[in-house]
């Protein structure tokens, strides 16, 4: 069994199952909640230098992904975080987080800002377990951000460590 990351156009035909695929697990959460905030996705964004987009392959097979895009000039925004159902609580999701992340410093990034619905508690739970700090109430009910004055993304931003320097 061989693992590894590689670096993908975000229009490869290939991930563009996957990407459907996700867009329908948020469907089937929310329904049409997202749906009046239609995201725009400029393909752009994700490519080399400022952003990126991976996936983690299994013996060719595409099992998890991830992506980030700039946010502001410091910070990166961690996107398309997406695992291979059948394969979900491995640490995949994980894996693609620290290397996202780790991309992200090389590049230039001091800090990662994220965002999540309020119905995808196991991506609440990632991104704690990861470092991450809310930027809402973790202890007051997650249903309660699908009202005004909220939208429904929960947000987390993570300070990168500092790149040492050695010679």
């Amino acid at each position: 069994m061989r693992e590894q990351f590689r670096d993908v156009s975000p229009e490869a035909p290939e991930l563009q199952p996957i990407i459907a695929g996700l867009f329908q697990e948020y469907e089937a959460r929310y329904g049409d909640y997202f749906s009046r905030d239609a995201e725009v996705e400029l393909t752009e964004w994700y490519l080399t230098p400022q952003g990126l987009f991976i996936v983690l392959e299994r013996d060719g097979e595409i099992i998890a992904t991830g992506a980030y895009k700039p946010f502001d000039e410091q910070t990166a925004e961690v996107k398309r975080i997406w695992t291979h159902p059948a394969l979900r609580q491995q640490g995949l999701a994980q894996r693609v987080m620290r290397e996202l992340e780790s991309r992200a410093q090389i590049a230039g990034y001091r800090h990662i800002y994220l965002t999540t619905g309020f119905r995808q508690p196991e991506a609440v739970k990632l991104y704690l377990s990861l470092g991450y700090q809310p930027q809402f109430d973790i202890h007051r009910n997650r249903e309660e951000y699908s009202v005004a004055p909220f939208d429904g993304r929960l947000r987390f931003t993570k300070e990168l460590a500092r790149l040492s320097k050695t010679a």
